[in-house]
């Protein structure tokens, strides 16, 4: 099971490979993968969310974050957002990208940045 935690690492061996499964729904998702309980060597059960708790715990300074708390601090480039974002008229305005950014930080929204502008009439 820990294993399975650190997969990532396979991948990218810093700590940033955790935000993939070091966070509660990456603890859920061990309970889908493992089952509830698991059977120890002296035949024992023990529950699959301690495991897991106990491991990211480990991980991250004894906190148990958020999927959130991982997403809301990737720093969004543009390569990662389908489409453009096209300026409006010859005159200018401020980039839309930049309130996005600040309202996905502060956790004002959960929004992709198309949705957030279509939402905001931005978009066709």
């Amino acid at each position: 099971m820990h294993t399975w935690f650190d997969a990532s690492k396979a991948h990218l061996a810093l700590f940033t490979h955790r935000a993939l499964r070091h966070h509660t729904q990456g603890i859920f998702e061990a309970e889908r993968v493992f089952g509830l309980v698991v059977t120890n060597s002296a035949g024992r059960d023990v529950p699959v969310r301690w495991i897991g708790e106990q491991h990211v715990r480990e991980d991250c300074q004894g906190r148990i974050p958020s999927l959130a708390d991982w997403l809301m601090r990737i720093q969004p480039e543009s390569w990662m957002a389908n489409g453009q974002i096209e300026r409006f008229g010859s005159e200018a305005r401020e980039d839309p990208r930049s309130s996005w950014i600040v309202e996905v930080a502060r956790g004002k929204t959960i929004l992709g940045l198309q949705d957030w502008l279509a939402m905001r009439d931005l978009v066709d």
